[in-house]
């Protein structure tokens, strides 16, 4: 069983856009993170295309399955102070957030985690991150199951 560091960060790659660089990685992301063999099999034999269309549909903007985690708490327009509580986090760790994207993206949390061990952004927003679970489930695509190896990650749900 791989270290949870390296779960990690296998699933911030398998939720970024399926570009070459993702296909080229799959035989590694395989064997270094065996629970997310689900989703690597699947990547492995679905055409580049294909793949990134799928992905494009699943995580269109406005999506009900939204990689941004302060959406889940705040709604589809995220608090100022919510953003910045990432964006101290990553500065804490000696991290910047970049790539164009919000400091709340799900991958860049997922490689911030990899990278310092600190789960406790994930930790919080377990609840979106279970609602997200079950909605990639609900409708079938193979991103539930990078959702249910992170999760299983994390600890037990408050009641």
């Amino acid at each position: 069983m791989p270290s949870d560091a390296v779960l990690h960060q296998a699933a911030a790659l398998c939720l970024t856009y399926p570009d070459e660089d993702l296909i080229a990685r799959l035989p590694l992301l395989r064997e270094a993170a065996p629970q997310l063999r689900g989703f690597t099999d699947h990547a492995a034999v679905t055409p580049a295309r294909e793949l990134a269309a799928h992905y494009q549909r699943v995580f269109a903007a406005g999506h009900r399955h939204g990689l941004y985690l302060s959406r889940w708490r705040d709604g589809p327009t995220p608090r100022r102070a919510a953003l910045d509580r990432f964006e101290s986090l990553y500065r804490r760790h000696g991290l910047e957030c970049d790539g164009g994207r919000p400091p709340d993206f799900l991958p860049a949390v997922l490689e911030l985690t990899a990278r310092t061990g600190d789960t406790s952004v994930l930790t919080e927003y377990r609840g979106g991150l279970e609602r997200l679970r079950a909605r990639l489930a609900e409708d079938g695509t193979p991103y539930a199951g990078v959702l249910d190896a992170v999760c299983a990650t994390l600890p037990a749900a408050y009641g």
